[in-house]
Order: C-alpha cells, then sequence, then structure tokens
C-alpha cells in the first residue's frame, strides 16, 4: 500500500529496526541458556511493536449489486483513493470487464473505511481492491475473519444459499504477516444466479469472449462436454447419445422450436436478452419435460429502470436493443430485434438466390405492488431461403415462429414465490417437394411456485396445460395415390394434441450435502390415442474435501415421437407406438483449483427405448425412406467427459472440453453404431486481454468422423457392419479480436474481428466433403 505524507528520516528507520532485532537475539540466548526452573518461572515475552503504518479498513460491508444481464463469473480489480476521513475519494478499474468494471467502480463511491494512519494520525492511502464476480454456489459458513485481518469482512450466516440480489460475502482469509510496501488486494466476492448440480452454465459476459460465438449464449452450447456436432457449424448437434430432435429448448420458461437463423446464421433470441444459458445434458430437474435428451434453457435479464441499450452492425445483419423505465420506475419496457440483409448481398453476387432472416423480442413489465409484476413478453423469428428458375420462384426452406406469453410473478415472502403464465404461440413451416405450409397453433398455461420452509428444505412444484393444433395446406395438384403424400399425411396428420403435467421437488440443503429428489407426471393425448409419462428425478452434490464435491444425476424422461431435427409446425402425430423413453445418469467430481479454476470429471450412462431416432439409424435401408419413416429403436450411449475452466472474462481465460463417448443403436437383430457417433469431441479455447482495451482470443475444435457405412437403394436391406469404417477427422480453429473505447462509466464502443473456421478446413460426412463451412465476421458494437 502506497501512503501519502511525510516520510520519516531513513535513519531513524534503521535505527529502530537494529534496536528490535538486538533485543530479540538477547532474549533468545537467555532463553537457550536459562535451567528449566527458571524457564518455567519466565514471564510470557513482549509482543513486537505495532507497525507505524495501519492501512485503511473497510466499516461494514463492500455492497455491490450483481449486474444485470451479465451473469457469468468476473473479476474486477479498483484503485482506490481514500481521503484522510476515510471516504472513497476516487475508483478507478484497472482489471476486468464491462459492465462488471463501471458497476464495481460506481459501487465503491459509497463505501466507507476507516482511515489509514501513520503513527497514529489519518493520511490519505491508495489501495488495490479486487471484487470477485462468481455465479457458483456460496462457500459454507466460516468463523468470522479475526480483527487484525484489516478491510476483509466476514461471509454473512447464510453464505451457503444463492442470493438474486447478490449479496456480497467474503470468506475470511488466513492469517498474513504485517502488510508489506506496495499495493494491498482486498478480496470482496458477489454471488449471482447458481448453476444447478449436473448443468453447465454460461453467461453472456463470458460468451462474448468465446471465438467463433459471435457473442450468442446459444452457440456456446457446441462447445460444452457431452454435446457431438452433426457438422461444423452446423446448429444441430446430439447430446449424449440423444437426438436433436429430442433436445429441448426454453426461454424463461416458454418452448422455443429451434435457436438459430438459417444460413449459419445467429440465435433467434438477441444475445442483449439473454441473462444466461444452462445446458442440462441429462438427469434435468423435474421443472423440465417431454423431451427424452437434453434440454436447453435461457434465462432473460431482469428488466432495469435505467435508460440502457446496445447494437451492433456486422457484414450480414444488424441488431439493437434499448430498455428504459417509466411510471417512476413501477415499469419498464424493452425492444430488441435483429435483421439480415444478406438478400441483398446475395442479389450482387447469386442474384437467383434469396436468404433472409429477422427476429424480434418486446418486453413490458409494471408492478402492481411491491410484491406483485405483470408481465408480457413477445418474441418471434423468420426464415427464408428460395431460389428463382426460369423465371419461378420456389421456397427451398421456410419458417417461423412467435410468441406472447404474459405472467404475473407474486413474492409471498423471502424464499416463497409464485408464477402464474398463459403462453400462445403460432409456429409455420413451408414444407419443400410438396410444397405446402405446415402450421401449429399453441396454447398453454402453467403454474409453479417454491416455498423455502427452513434454510434447509425448499420446496417447489408446478402444473401446466399444453393444446397444439396442427394443420396443413393441401398440397396443391397432388396425386391422392402419390407414396410420398400418404406417407407424409400418415407421419403429419391434421390434429389436436394436448399434453397435461404436474411436478414438484425438494431441495435439501444440509452441511456438505444437497439433495433434489423429485418427479414429473405428464398425460398425452394425441387423437384418438393417449399415454403416460412417470418420471423419477434425483440429483445431489456432496462435498468430498475442501473444494472437492461430487456431483450426482439420474432421471426416466418421457417423450412423444420426434422428427428427425426441430422445425416449427412439424410433429409426428402418432401415440400408437409409445412414447419414447430414456433412462439418464451421471456421476461426476467437481474439484476447485487455484487461480479460480475448476475441474470437472463425468462418467454417464443413457439408455434410450422405444427411440424414434430415424436419422441416427438412416444408414439401414433407403436413407430417404428412413428420415420420413417412424422406424423405432433401442439405444445406449456411454462416456467421459472432462471440463477445465478458467472464466473467460479473467485476464487469461479459457477452457478445454474433452467427450470420450459411445453412441450406439439396435434395430430387431441388429446392433451398431449412430450414425452420428464420435469418438473423441474436444474444445480449446484462449482469451487474453492485452491491455489497452485489447482482447485476442482464439478456440480449437476438433472430432473423429462418424461412420462411413452408406444406407443402400436396394428393396432387400443389407446387413449392417457393426464395426464400420469411419470418415477422417476433422478439426478447425476460431479467432477473435476487440478493441473496446470507453466514452463514459456506462457508454462505449468496440470493433469486433471473428472467424469461425480460419483454416478453411473441410468435413467429410458419408464419404462426401463438405464445405469449408466459414464464417467472417467483422462488425462494430455500442452500448450505453
Amino acid at each position: 500500500m502506497s501512503v501519502a505524507g511525510p516520510t520519516p528520516p531513513h535513519g531513524t528507520s534503521i535505527d529502530r529496526r537494529v534496536l528490535r532485532k538486538l533485543a530479540a537475539a538477547i532474549s533468545s540466548t537467555a532463553l537457550l541458556l536459562g535451567a528449566p526452573a527458571l524457564r518455567a518461572q519466565q514471564p510470557p515475552p513482549a509482543q513486537a511493536q505495532p507497525p507505524s503504518i495501519v492501512p485503511p479498513r473497510l466499516i461494514g460491508s463492500a455492497q455491490v449489486t450483481y449486474p444485470n444481464g451479465a451473469t457469468g463469473e468476473a473479476s474486477v480489480v479498483l484503485f482506490l483513493t481514500i481521503g484522510q476521513d476515510g471516504a472513497v475519494k476516487d475508483s478507478k478499474p484497472v482489471e476486468g470487464e464491462e459492465p462488471f468494471t463501471s458497476t464495481a467502480a460506481a459501487a465503491a463511491l459509497s463505501w466507507r473505511f476507516e482511515p489509514a494512519t501513520r503513527d497514529g494520525k489519518p493520511v490519505t492511502a491508495r489501495i488495490r481492491f479486487l471484487i470477485k464476480f462468481t455465479p457458483p454456489a456460496p462457500p459454507e459458513p466460516e468463523p468470522p475473519a479475526p480483527e487484525a485481518d484489516a478491510g476483509v469482512p466476514a461471509p454473512p450466516a447464510d453464505a451457503g444459499a444463492p442470493s438474486d440480489a447478490g449479496a456480497p460475502s467474503t470468506p475470511p482469509a488466513a492469517e498474513k504477516p504485517p502488510p508489506a510496501a506496495g499495493p494491498k488486494s482486498i478480496d470482496v466476492t458477489v454471488y449471482g444466479r447458481r448453476a444447478p448440480p449436473g448443468a453447465v452454465s454460461f453467461g453472456r459476459a463470458e460468451v462474448r469472449q468465446l471465438p467463433g460465438a459471435f457473442g450468442d449464449p446459444f452457440r456456446a452450447i457446441e462447445a460444452m462436454p457431452g454435446v457431438t456436432p452433426i457438422v461444423s457449424g452446423i446448429p444441430y448437434f446430439y447430446v449424449r447419445g440423444a437426438p436433436p430432435g429430442n433436445i429441448g429448448y426454453y426461454l424463461d420458461g416458454v418452448r422455443v422450436p429451434y435457436l438459430y437463423h438459417v444460413g449459419l446464421g445467429p440465435s433467434v433470441i438477441h444475445p442483449g436478452l439473454v441473462d444466461r444459458v444452462d445446458l442440462y445434458p441429462g438427469g434435468y430437474p423435474a421443472q423440465f419435460g417431454r423431451f427424452a435428451g437434453g434440454i436447453v434453457a435461457a434465462e432473460t435479464a431482469a428488466p432495469r429502470t435505467d435508460p440502457h441499450g446496445e447494437g451492433n452492425i456486422r457484414l450480414f445483419d444488424l441488431g439493437a436493443l434499448v430498455e428504459s423505465g417509466f411510471a417512476n420506475g413501477k415499469g419498464t419496457a424493452l425492444l430488441a430485434g435483429r435483421y439480415s440483409y444478406t438478400a441483398a448481398i446475395l442479389s450482387l453476387i447469386a442474384k437467383n438466390t434469396k436468404l433472409d432472416y429477422r427476429d424480434y423480442e418486446a418486453r413490458v413489465t409494471y408492478d402492481l405492488t411491491p410484491r406483485d409484476r405483470v408481465t408480457l413478453f413477445s418474441f418471434g423469428a423468420y426464415d427464408l431461403i428460395g431460389q428463382t428458375e426460369n423465371g419461378i420462384y420456389n421456397t427451398l426452406f421456410g419458417s417461423e415462429f412467435y410468441r406472447l406469453d404474459s405472467r404475473w410473478d407474486h413474492q409471498f415472502a423471502p424464499g416463497s414465490a409464485m408464477r402464474a403464465a398463459v403462453t400462445l404461440g403460432i409456429d409455420q413451416t413451408r414444407v419443400p417437394g410438396q410444397p405446402r405450409n405446415q402450421r401449429d397453433r399453441m396454447l398453454q398455461a402453467r403454474l409453479e411456485g417454491t416455498h423455502a420452509f427452513t434454510d434447509v428444505t425448499t420446496v417447489r412444484g408446478g402444473a401446466d396445460i399444453t393444446v397444439d393444433q396442427f394443420r396443413a395446406d393441401t398440397r396443391p395438384f397432388a396425386d391422392p395415390e402419390d407414396p410420398d403424400t400418404i406417407r407424409f399425411n400418415g407421419l403429419f396428420p391434421a390434429r389436436d394434441d394436448v399434453a397435461t403435467g404436474a411436478w414438484g421437488d425438494v431441495v435439501f440443503k444440509l452441511p456438505g450435502v444437497e439433495v433434489t429428489p423429485g418427479v414429473r407426471v405428464d398425460l398425452y393425448k394425441s387423437g384418438a390415442a393417449s399415454a403416460v409419462g412417470i418420471d423419477p428425478r434425483i440429483s445431489s452434490k456432496i462435498k468430498l474435501a475442501n473444494r472437492v464435491h461430487m456431483i450426482h444425476a439420474l432421471g426416466i424422461a418421457h417423450q412423444p415421437p420426434s422428427f428427425i431435427i426441430p422445425v416449427p409446425g412439424l410433429a409426428i402425430g402418432s401415440l400408437q407406438g409409445g412414447l419414447q423413453r430414456s433412462l439418464q445418469s451421471s456421476a461426476g467430481v467437481e474439484v476447485e483449483l487455484p487461480e479460480s479454476i475448476t475441474a470437472t470429471v463425468t462418467v454417464f450412462d443413457n439408455v434410450f427405448l422405444n427411440m424414434s431416432d430415424t436419422l441416427g439409424v438412416a444408414q439401414r435401408g433407403n436413407r430417404g425412406e428412413a428420415l420420413l419413416g417412424e422406424k423405432r429403436s433401442l439405444g445406449s450411449a456411454k462416456g467421459l467427459e472432462v471440463y477445465i475452466r478458467r472464466r473467460l472474462t479473467s485476464r487469461l481465460g479459457g477452457y478445454v472440453s474433452y467427450t470420450l463417448s459411445r453412441s450406439t443403436r439396435s434395430v430387431g437383430t441388429e446392433h451398431f453404431p449412430s450414425l452420428f457417433d464420435r469418438t473423441h469431441v474436444a474444445n480449446a479455447a484462449l482469451s487474453y486481454n492485452l491491455g489497452r482495451n485489447w482482447r485476442a482470443g482464439t478456440r480449437f475444435t476438433f472430432y473423429t468422423g462418424a461412420p462411413s457405412q452408406r444406407a443402400g437403394n436396394s428393396l432387400i436391406p443389407q446387413p449392417i457392419d457393426p464395426h464400420p469404417p469411419r470418415d477422417p477427422a476433422f478439426y478447425r480453429v476460431d479467432i477473435r479480436l476487440e478493441k473496446r473505447w470507453i466514452l463514459s462509466k456506462t457508454a462505449w464502443w468496440a470493433f469486433v474481428f471473428e472467424v469461425l473456421n480460419t483454416t478453411l478446413h473441410k468435413e467429410t460426412l458419408l464419404g462426401r466433403s463438405i464445405g469449408p463451412v466459414t464464417i467472417p465476421s467483422i462488425g462494430l458494437e455500442a452500448g450505453f
């Protein structure tokens, strides 16, 4: 710590040190030479004189509110100037990323300190102050910090519980020697929302630094352990052996048909609205259901009453988000959207091709009382690929979906809340080759709540009902006897589907143990057929040692028959074959290493029964017929996942993600690898703050080839090789470079250069070369 003011004469300081050392030497000699009797009667040695310089001490706690829209881990180092009266005169961030730096710097101006002293007189001091923002669960309570440990507040009594308000707490530090010359770091931890056991989470602030994700939290999913891509850059993937059609997507509890725009576009939700994305690869909470694979759940950022916004313009699209409060802070209004002008660019290159996408988000909230809030949230997306041949325009792919979610949130007491919501939805897809539109009109009502009976027990539960009305246009000039028409009408008939469900779980938090048993029951009805799914779930997190936890997840999940990939308005309309079922289990160990590094090793074993993975078994028989069929199969997926991570918002951050797995299918007496089984999948990324608001990052992706056995076109299916040859391995390198200019405490703008697959590497799939799939991006971003 550097302290302003006059400095004592150099010789005086040396004389005092010499006298102290001489006194200590004489005392030590007397102790060594004295008799045992005298040694027993000897009075305790005199304590050392206190240092002449005393550092400032924080009074109370360092209150820092976790910034909205920035869920994720981050560290901020502030350089504080503390006056002789103990007030913070100046607060400057010297390390960290927005919005954490501006939030911490503004909060520090309200803190109070006991001023630094020299020989008992207050003096002005400058110190370095470290603040850590982190979403995991706070550490268990420890004894308060000793009085002599200046400036480090003790954790509150409920440090083991997460807090939405982000109440700060700091574990007590170990006993330290007297402070040396130079800045002193004070550690304050601010806790955001915690990821449930078994889930892998990314916040937007961290995803912004992930090369190849283009700032979209949803694009970070493919970098997580357990995720196997179909093709590099294509937004469809397997999760622990579950096909794309068995993965559920949710935004604030609202079902979303797909995540990404067409043509390797960005996510269908503006990234500025997304607070965090959680991937549940298996054994997920009872709140989620009706999908036999994994769950991708996103949460929107909390409403803000202060005017703020952000925007960006890139090579292929532009987007913006603005939000502000009204009615003296009782209400908020948000508007966001993104529009692609690739159609105009393509018209200059390929005049006969059209590519277009856009999305919007609008949200209005109003606080009726301090405990009651109503929200109206609407979002939607539109995608189109078309081509003109011989003067005739043909839609190759077109889809759109829209959601309107109205909800009422009521807070009974701290830890007890309820939400009632009604959602309207419209999905539509233009089916190529038919050609006709397939539509789904959805109405959903849901009720969910949570109540903390004690600090140990929290009960959660809910119920919902969803009605889907599926309709399709009549195929023009169609031959009613055409086999393709008959097959399509049989697979996607006009019908009304009803799904009713109820769920509940109990969170037990004991010292060193967290266990969550739960169950979900769903009743499905489609036409004249019906089915029931009962899904028990349990997860646990057990402390084995300091910074070492064991994580378990086990559950059963049911799902109606699904299409090969999630497409708006397309859902297989038959329950005659029964529900798909999966048994999902995993066990792992999580270790918190030095330097804020977390390492997790997980083994998983999933069993799939009666699954409709037409894509995974497409190598059996005619592939065209398989993709439009409902062939049922048995499946299994076993593997090992390794995930080592240091938050990307650190000065030097990164991660390593590795999955070793085997995914198989069984049809009749045949047993063979899934069509997209990849033995090894690895991702690694690094992000480094170069200084002066420059930041660079790179990401490496590698995976081994899928089985290359091709489907036959003969009427009699040929036997499948259980150990087929495989396509060559694939790798790619992504890069990202950003320069940011800070205009004020909240305003900034930045230049971003990013490329997915800078190596222009091609991929081989089923013996065919694809690509290279390369996405360059040059753009400007700004916010206030």
